[in-house]
C-alpha cells in the first residue's frame, strides 16, 4: 500500500485548521462567561434590592405590596421595565429633538464605556490600559452632560432646572468617589 503525502498533509493541515478554530470559540466562551456571570448577578441583585424595598415600604406604609406580577411579586421591576420600553416617546414641540435625543444616549453610553476597563478576571480585561482608574472616572463623569443636554434642549425653564438638579446630584456623588478611588489609587 502507497501513501500519497499530499493526501496526508491535507488531512494534517484540515485537522489543524479546525482545532484552531475550536480552540479561538474555547477562548472566546471562556471570556465571554465571567463577564456574563457578573452583569447577571448585579441585575438580580438590583431585582431583589427592587422587590425588598417595595415590600418594606408596603410594611412601613400598613399597605400590600407588589403581588400580582410573578410569585411574591418578584417580577414586577421586569414588568415595570417592560412598560417603560413600550411607554409612547414624547418629544418636545418647543425643543431641539435631536439633542433631546442624544443625551439619555451620552448618559447610558458613557456608563457603559467605562466597563472597558473594569477587570473581570484575573487575566480577563476588555481594554489592559495603564490609566484605567483614572479613564474611569473621566468617562464616568461625561454622563452629567447628558441630563444638562435633556433640560436645556426641551426648551422650558422647569425642565432646564430638573436638569440642573440631576446633574448637580450627579456630580456631588462623583466628587467624594473620585477622591475616595484617587486616594487609593495615588
Amino acid at each position: 500500500m502507497i501513501i500519497d503525502t499530499n493526501e496526508v498533509q491535507d488531512i494534517n493541515s484540515f485537522s489543524s485548521s479546525r482545532f484552531e478554530f475550536i480552540k479561538e470559540v474555547y477562548g472566546i466562551i471562556w471570556i465571554l462567561i465571567p463577564i456574563l456571570t457578573l452583569v447577571l448577578g448585579i441585575t438580580i441583585g438590583v431585582l431583589v434590592i427592587v422587590w425588598l424595598e417595595r415590600e418594606i415600604s408596603a410594611g412601613i406604609q400598613q399597605r400590600i405590596g407588589p403581588e400580582y406580577a410573578g410569585p411574591l411579586g418578584v417580577l414586577q421591576a421586569l414588568a415595570d421595565g417592560t412598560k417603560l420600553l413600550f411607554k409612547e416617546n414624547l418629544l418636545p414641540s418647543r425643543g431641539d429633538t435631536r439633542l433631546f435625543s442624544i443625551g439619555p444616549s451620552i448618559a447610558v453610553i458613557s456608563i457603559l464605556v467605562s466597563y472597558l476597563v473594569v477587570p473581570f478576571g484575573y487575566h480577563l480585561v476588555l481594554a489592559d490600559l495603564n490609566i484605567g482608574v483614572f479613564l474611569w472616572i473621566a468617562i464616568s463623569s461625561i454622563a452629567p452632560i447628558g441630563l444638562l443636554m435633556l433640560g436645556y434642549r426641551s426648551n422650558d425653564k422647569y425642565s432646564f432646572l430638573g436638569g440642573l438638579r440631576a446633574a448637580a446630584q450627579s456630580i456631588s456623588y462623583e466628587i467624594p468617589l473620585t477622591l475616595c478611588v484617587l486616594s487609593i489609587s495615588l
